[in-house]
């Protein structure tokens, strides 16, 4: 197994950040454990308010009332968490950066190659709320946004008691004030262009951050959620941010399923080994319902030789189909193809090869579980010792899954990448199909099995 995820890893951030973080319920919880993720020098603004509480998660505070004042900071060695903020005002708050003094810090971050990060709006400790009019002050250029909303408001009164602006979160959730706050409502007000949505430039990175997941029973209420979510959101974070161990539970996204249907079948004789015959259905037609049944979005089936057969095997599927005209050439064209397919949303893909029919959902749940919990580059299947498909590969990897050269596979990047083997005992997946004897050893296998199983 992997190790925890921590919240950089799990947001994908890099040096390039130019992170904005809204919401409620563990807001600057997460600005800071981000920043310190980092582990090497990285810029912490506000474009608000801080509490002066917050200093104290800061290696250095720096005042900026004034852009001459940013040339100090980077005539030396910038190290660590270094906070920029205007001076203390009233209640105990620091104020934030105008915006063009946050435009001026970002020159500094670009030059300089460093991440900035910049908490956008307050909520005054409440696991919830809405925003209002004059927030969140967002740059336009930053180019992700991470929404955060506490679970444990969750099963609370709309009320001011526990969540902040109350009114303007019933008008985005469809809520009446004092009613108890729902998943469902939730869900609507994050999702809402006057809730979480607010001010998001477009075309920025989206995520949710779920935080306050704190036991099972939370973690399970927002695994709910996120499916929902995922309509308007690029990724759910399920977190607790204030566990040492394990602040990130399960990272949501979609995941892809590709299947590999391009090849000519030589060795089978006649026909295309896709349409051979499994419990009444085509290979290939099991193969993409078992994905879809595994909630893989989208499902692109790689075609090439026999491509008009093969398609019209699995019209009646909500499946995405890629034709790649280079087949011949090797598979992994065929791989370049699907990835080529994908959407930036996109998490990660399973690898599924259509001549294996017997690949059950649950292998498929299972990586995509584990893949939820590490964000791990590759995960497979070993059964009896031997690795096995169907392959689920990171988002991390698609660069270089789409420079694959000649015959080879995915299987190319197995050096490359740590790999998490997934123990499973299953041995039907140890089997593929290339000539007769391999189909009818793959029905014999199934049929011993399916009457061991009764």
């Amino acid at each position: 197994m992997a190790a925890p995820l921590t919240l950089k890893a799990a947001l994908r951030a890099g040096i390039a950040a130019r992170i904005a973080i809204v919401g409620a319920g563990g807001k600057t919880t997460a600005l800071f454990r981000l920043a310190n993720d980092y582990g090497a020098p990285v810029l912490v603004t506000t474009s608000t308010h801080l509490s002066i509480d917050q200093i104290r998660f800061a290696n250095r505070r720096v005042i900026i009332r004034r852009a001459a004042d940013l040339i100090p900071l980077f005539d030396e060695e910038i190290k660590g968490v270094i906070l920029l903020t205007g001076d203390i005002i009233e209640n105990g708050r620091i104020s934030g950066l105008s915006h063009e003094l946050l435009d001026n810090l970002k020159q500094y971050a670009d030059q300089f190659n460093l991440p900035l990060l910049i908490e956008a709006d307050g909520s005054r400790t409440y696991p919830l709320k809405a925003p209002a009019g004059h927030e969140p002050a967002i740059p336009g250029w930053v180019n992700q946004v991470a929404v955060v909303a506490g679970m444990m408001g969750i099963g609370q009164l709309l009320d001011s008691e526990h969540v902040h602006r109350p009114e303007l979160f019933a008008a985005c959730s469809g809520l009446l004030l004092g009613m108890v706050v729902t998943p469902e409502s939730l869900v609507s007000e994050l999702s809402h262009p006057n809730g979480g949505l607010k001010n998001i430039p477009d075309g920025v990175r989206k995520s949710v951050i779920l935080n306050q997941a704190d036991d099972t029973a939370l973690q399970a209420i927002a695994a709910r959620m996120a499916p929902s979510l995922l309509d308007t959101f690029d990724e759910v974070l399920i977190t607790s941010l204030n566990d040492p161990e394990t602040p990130v539970k399960a990272v949501y996204a979609p995941v892809a399923g590709i299947i590999l249907a391009a090849g000519r079948s030589s060795r089978l004789g006649s026909g295309s080994k896709m349409l051979l015959d499994w419990q009444g259905e085509v290979f290939v037609h099991k193969v993409a319902r078992t994905a879809l049944e595994a909630g893989l979005d989208p499902v692109v089936i790689v075609v090439g030789s026999e491509s008009a057969r093969i398609v019209e095997g699995v019209q009646d599927l909500p499946v995405t189909i890629a034709v790649n005209p280079d087949w011949e050439t090797g598979q992994s064209s065929s791989i370049r193809c699907g990835v080529g397919a994908l959407s930036a949303k996109c998490g990660g893909s399973i690898f599924l090869l259509g001549d294996q029919p017997q690949v059950t959902p649950m292998i498929i749940g299972a990586l995509m579980e584990e893949h939820r919990r590490s964000l791990s580059p590759i995960l497979a299947p070993l059964v009896e010792g031997k690795r096995a498909t169907p392959v689920l590969f990171d988002r991390s990897t698609f660069v270089d899954l789409g420079q694959l050269q000649g015959d080879v596979g995915g299987r190319a990047l197995f050096s490359k990448y740590p790999v998490v083997w997934l123990p499973w005992n299953d041995s039907l997946l140890l089997l593929d199909v290339d000539t007769p004897e391999d189909y009818q050893r793959l029905l014999d296998a199934y049929k011993s099995m399916s009457r061991y199983a009764e």
